[in-house]
């Protein structure tokens, strides 16, 4: 019951396979939190130039500085850690929502015609890493497992399944509307420039606008949005890492944490200052891993793990293989392309 993730995957696939799902795992949220960081200060670099019109402090000062912050909210317990995202998800899902209705007016229906199906089939196939990675909040399952088991003990599971099933509902209704609503305004030259660029969507519409209000509100739902995504996949990050250190060195806990927290910091920083392709690094790296984790290995547990195996005949495992294979293959056809 208080486990960590490698010890669960240990218990059920041995030590040397657990170890290979275990760096797998954490090698599916690292790359994540490598692009928060590359996003935070492109958001806050970006706000500081165009609405702001100031100056910005050099990227290396800016971002380090970024970067601390996020930290210090992780650093501060799990009380900080759960009033920072009470604080932050309820204005930004009502904001996101009232901005996605506001840029209605705004929207451009394109002429619809009917695509080439190859191009649109091969098009769609390509984007699932992308998508897998958006919608993936399993980084903090396993801290929200611990969590739940603790506030509600005997009836942690049944609490759970109902919270992921409406989170996951409105999670879907609400990116999806804020998805076609940028979209619908923008223009795919316009994307394209925010993709060369490498800003997120909002920031670019508060800088193409020049409308008051997004140019208030889409740098800072940018900035709240990313922090908390951060904050999310950290708590993954840091408790794989500091369970790989501890299984493969002879370092306690505590000093474990402490080399985590520092390795994670300084990467998050650099990467943060080299300033890579966002949209690269989610299709390239993060994207497949992920969809091995999520999509493939539950598979193989339901046909390993005995508590499981009630799942083999289930539509919604075969589902799930088919996806994850569809966006591991995808990576695979990039590669040789």
């Amino acid at each position: 019951n208080q486990g960590d993730f490698t010890d669960v995957i240990q218990e059920h696939f041995g030590v040397k396979v657990g170890r290979t799902i275990s760096w797998l795992y954490f090698l599916s949220i690292f790359p994540i939190l490598l692009i928060y960081g590359v996003g935070l200060t492109n958001t806050v670099e970006s706000f500081l130039v165009h609405q702001a019109a100031v100056t910005p402090p050099p990227r290396v000062l800016l971002s380090g500085f970024l970067v601390l912050i996020l930290f210090s909210i992780m650093l501060g317990g799990e009380k900080v850690m759960l009033r920072a995202f009470a604080v932050m998800v309820y204005p930004l899902a009502a904001i996101l929502l009232t901005l996605s209705l506001y840029l209605i007016p705004r929207w451009n229906m394109p002429s619809l015609t009917l695509p080439n199906l190859t191009e649109f089939t091969q098009t769609l196939w390509l984007a699932i890493p992308v998508v897998i990675f958006s919608f993936s909040h399993a980084a903090a399952i396993s801290s929200f497992a611990h969590i739940q088991r603790r506030h509600y003990q005997q009836n942690a599971l049944l609490k759970s399944e109902q919270i992921l099933k409406r989170t996951s509902l409105l999670l879907i209704a609400f990116v999806l509307l804020f998805v076609f609503s940028c979209i619908l305004t923008l223009s795919p030259d316009q994307l394209l420039e925010a993709k060369k660029q490498n800003l997120s969507i909002l920031s670019y519409l508060a800088n193409v606008t020049h409308n008051p209000l997004i140019g208030a509100f889409g740098p800072f739902i940018a900035f709240i949005a990313i922090t908390s995504s951060f904050l999310g996949h950290f708590l993954g990050a840091r408790e794989s890492l500091n369970g790989l250190i501890t299984k493969h060195t002879r370092l306690s806990y505590s000093i474990a944490d402490k080399v985590g927290i520092i390795f994670l910091f300084l990467t998050i920083w650099i990467t943060a200052i080299l300033n890579p392709s966002i949209l690269g690094m989610m299709e390239a790296l993060s994207g497949p891993v992920i969809a091995i984790i999520l999509f493939i290995m539950p598979m193989v547990a339901v046909y390993k793990v005995p508590f499981l195996q009630a799942y083999k005949k289930s539509f919604s495992t075969y589902f799930i293989f088919v996806s994850g294979v569809l966006a591991v293959s995808a990576l695979l056809f990039r590669w040789l392309n």
